[in-house]
């Protein structure tokens, strides 16, 4: 069978399982699914061969049981990296990519006082250190560190999958100034303090989880999802503890879910945090939250 043609059969399929971008999500999976090259597909239109069509069949299994794309696919792309993800990881949001970029303009700018010379070498007594809480992935902790060679940057997280899923991507990445540890957010790193801290944590009120699609109520861990009954357990958990292990002149940087940036600066002025900066995602959504000490 012509490649062109499968991928209409594809598509059509996709849809029928009520799966959103069918279109988009044939394609991958006729090129990164099995391997098709994308301008080979498009200009050749290559035969598949029955190896071919039978792991696209196998790879169909799973998507139509509503598994992430990202776990099929065994990764996720977040800020020019390939992140690997499988079962018991959260997969990384494009607007999380958004934390990378204040996190980055904060240093390069100098108000952390760090010098361009500076950025270009790590060293194990770098004056520049970054908190990344609820690391998940490692997504956020790496993309900086390899944005921001003169940083140390620490991960933490509960789950034990997550961190080990961390280090592997630490090393598929080749980046070292990154050191990831288990535990409960400042709890690993409690005799520490940072210039920066940043944080994608769980955000979704507990009632509504039931309410997302399939693809993250039924396979992404639930721990990683669960922000309490208003959503807000860890805000509140973070942003009192966060000046006791923040520099002078530091920031801290959040992640918000829609709807919540009110509440979460009200939460954060009862630490007597100010200096608040909100930058809206792609969406228009009042996303990332940043205070400096």
């Amino acid at each position: 069978m012509k490649a062109l043609v499968k991928i209409k059969e594809v598509a059509a399929y996709l849809r029928s399982c009520g799966i959103d971008d069918a279109d988009k999500e044939a394609e991958i999976l006729l090129t990164q699914g099995i391997g098709i090259d994308r301008v080979t597909l498009y200009r050749g239109d290559p035969a598949l061969s029955e190896d071919q069509i039978k792991r696209l069949e196998k790879i169909l299994q799973r998507r139509a049981k509503r598994e992430p794309l990202q776990y099929i696919l065994g990764y996720a792309e977040f800020y020019g990296m390939n992140i690997k993800v499988g079962p018991g990881v959260l997969i990384p949001r494009p607007e999380t990519e958004l934390i990378v970029e204040e996190a980055i303009k904060a240093v390069t700018s100098n108000k952390l006082q760090v010098t361009s010379k500076d950025l270009k070498q790590f060293s194990e007594n770098s004056l520049l250190k970054i908190l990344d809480l609820c690391t998940g992935s490692g997504c956020l902790a790496l993309a900086i560190a390899k944005h921001l060679p003169v940083a140390a940057v620490y991960g933490t997280d509960l789950s034990e999958i997550a961190v080990e899923y961390a280090m592997e991507n630490a090393k598929i990445n080749r980046i070292k100034n990154v050191t990831f540890l288990k535990g409960h957010l400042f709890e690993p790193v409690k005799d520490m303090r940072f210039d920066m801290i940043v944080s994608n944590p769980p955000y979704i009120k507990r009632p509504d989880i039931q309410n997302l699609q399939p693809e993250i109520r039924e396979w992404e861990p639930v721990e990683a999802l669960d922000g309490g009954e208003d959503g807000l357990k860890f805000y509140k958990e973070i942003l009192q503890h966060a000046p006791e292990y923040l520099n002078n002149n530091g920031f801290i940087i959040i992640e918000s879910g829609q709807g919540q940036a009110n509440d979460v600066i009200k939460i954060a002025e009862g630490s007597k945090l100010k200096n608040i900066s909100i930058i809206k995602d792609y969406a228009g959504i009042e996303r990332i939250l940043i205070w400096r000490n």
